[in-house]
């Protein structure tokens, strides 16, 4: 029988949720290097593409097989589509428009979303008042990165919506990857499965929308860039998640997204000169205050310390 899910992080998830908060922080760096470059389709379709041939190639090397059961496939494509296709060609498109640092911002929002859509979908994962709490402190942050900026026009409005909608379809993916857990399939097999799914996808849509590409000018950083993207970002990245997401449940995996922003960021202005405005700190402080407070610990920590 397999063991419960548990609600409480340990030092073991925390110090996966870092690694993983690093390589999908270095997801947002790559994408400003490629965009320069490739167009967003076509991004995304290399990263999903390579990822598959990495993950298939750890899973045959430790003796793991393709599963054969046409519903397991099912749910690859389902997972997919919610955990690649859809947000990944959200966020690309909206870098094309907005800073890799504000990306990483918004997409922070995630937690948020996932408390709602698990809480409504998840029996056992059923918001505490300070969970709801949380997830009003942290919506009041996006709604600052967002609506206060665009009163000044130029805000790029639409492609910061098209990250938070990324965060919406990442909600619902942690949500649905849950089912992996009760399938018994090992979490190397399962990131395989998906990204092999969002590439059989996104390829021919890609092709069809973007069509070939001009090898010779795409420049050397664009292609380092597609591999770290491909390799780090998604294949090492995406056997961390299915793990922690088996280990510590859907709303506490994707806690993640609070760490993101920081190696972002910092990667975005030390390598692609970019800046943020002081509202996008008041708003990232407000999620990160709303995420505190749905992971619960430390508030808990300071009731039980003032009582």
């Amino acid at each position: 029988m397999k063991s419960p899910i548990s609600n409480a992080i340990n030092s073991k998830v925390w110090f996966m949720l870092i690694l993983l908060s690093i390589l999908w922080g270095g997801s947002f760096f790559f994408v400003g290097i490629a965009v320069n470059d490739l167009p967003p389709l076509t991004i995304v379709a290399l990263r999903v593409s390579i990822a598959a041939l990495v993950l298939w190639a750890i899973a045959f090397m430790i003796g793991l097989r393709p599963p054969k059961s046409l519903k397991i496939w099912g749910a690859f494509v389902a997972m997919g589509l919610l955990n690649n296709v859809i947000p990944f060609v959200l966020i690309v498109w909206g870098q094309t428009q907005i800073a890799s640092g504000l990306a990483a911002i918004l997409n922070a929002a995630t937690p948020i979303f996932t408390v709602v859509v698990a809480g409504l979908l998840l029996p056992d994962e059923r918001p505490t008042p300070l969970k709801l709490m949380g997830v009003v402190i942290g919506f009041v942050g996006v709604v600052v990165m967002i609506g206060m900026p665009a009163l000044g026009g130029d805000s790029k409005l639409f492609a910061q919506l098209a990250i938070v909608a990324a965060t919406i379809a990442y909600a619902f993916a942690g949500v649905y990857g849950r089912r992996f857990k009760a399938l018994d399939i090992n979490p190397v097999v399962t990131a395989a499965g998906q990204v092999t799914a969002s590439t059989l996808v996104l390829l021919p849509i890609a092709f069809m929308v973007d069509g070939t590409i001009d090898i010779s000018a795409t420049s050397k950083n664009t292609w380092m860039a597609i591999t770290g993207l491909a390799v780090m970002s998604t294949a090492v990245a995406y056997v961390l998640y299915f793990k922690i997401l088996e280990l510590a449940g859907a709303t506490n995996v994707l806690l993640v997204t609070l760490l993101v922003p920081v190696s972002a960021v910092f990667l975005g202005s030390l390598f692609l000169n970019e800046s943020l405005q002081l509202i996008h700190f008041l708003g990232m402080l407000l999620i990160a205050l709303g995420l505190s407070a749905i992971d619960g610990r430390l508030w808990l920590r300071l009731i039980t310390a003032l009582a």
